[in-house]
């Protein structure tokens, strides 16, 4: 059984596609060394965004744990969060404008929440204060004739897994994400997928979700844990690639205070 921690201390913010918190994505190349540099004070800005922006996060890809896909890996992801709508003036800053030389915009996209699946502690402050946790990005394509069924599986088991890993400190975040619409695709981009998975891991030694899920999947599923479930997962959805990250910026905390309180 995976350790408890007292919900009453560890309070998490569960947030539902009905929180209307949408978020834009952009995988990005930076050419130049110091790209990243500019990159890490846009999101320290992210109050021009107005009021409804929730703050930035960027992320350093670091290494590949799994591929299917021959496109090279990219260098960078940046995830600008806010209620309701992405304003026009954000979509024009960070798509439409020439990008600052050394930038390569690979893909932007809207992002909306996976039902029961987008969880933080209410008092995310990024992974800061756990320097061995990498940033763990799954990009997915699921078929989207099983659209439906692969969101009543995350609804019904794997958001409520990755609550209590969450809780117990097993895994820093859980925030499963969807595709609503794609802003930008440079044509020379030719891996593709509709889910972001983010989640911050100890990467020494990561050898997968199985052995984390699978004892609180087994109390949720009546299908045989991590397996039965996954095994579901695995006829509607295949894993495009899957990354380890640095956090270069994670200006993010407003987002654990939208949504349900989870106890």
């Amino acid at each position: 059984m995976v350790a408890s921690v007292d919900p009453l201390l560890e309070p998490l913010a569960r947030i539902e596609p009905g929180d209307r918190l949408v978020a834009l994505a952009r995988t990005i190349q930076a050419r130049d060394p110091g790209t990243e540099a500019a990159l890490k004070d846009s999101a320290a800005d992210w109050a021009r965004f107005g009021e409804t922006c929730l703050g930035q996060a960027l992320y350093r890809h670091r290494s590949v744990f799994r591929n299917a896909a021959e496109a090279p890996a990219w260098s960078h992801l940046e995830l600008s969060y806010f209620r309701n709508i992405v304003p026009a003036d954000a979509i024009h800053d960070l798509v439409v404008r020439r990008q600052p030389a050394g930038t390569d915009l690979l893909r932007a996209e809207i992002l909306l929440t996976t039902p029961a699946a987008f969880i933080l502690p209410r008092a995310w402050r990024g992974s800061a204060d756990s320097p061995g946790r990498q940033a763990s990005l799954e990009y997915i394509d699921v078929d989207p004739i099983y659209l439906e069924e692969y969101r009543d599986i995350m609804r019904r088991y794997i958001g409520p897994a990755a609550a209590e890993l969450v809780r117990a400190n097993r895994i820093g975040t859980f925030r499963a994400m969807e595709t609503a619409a794609v802003l930008y695709r440079d044509p020379g981009l030719t891996i593709d997928w509709n889910q972001i998975h983010l989640c911050e891991v100890d990467a020494d030694g990561f050898d997968g979700f199985g052995q984390a899920f699978d004892a609180v999947l087994r109390e949720l599923s009546p299908h045989g844990g991590f397996a039965g479930v996954f095994a579901g997962l695995d006829r509607i959805r295949a894993i495009r690639r899957w990354t380890f990250n640095d956090p270069v910026a994670e200006a993010d905390s407003s987002v654990a205070r939208q949504g349900a309180t989870d106890g």
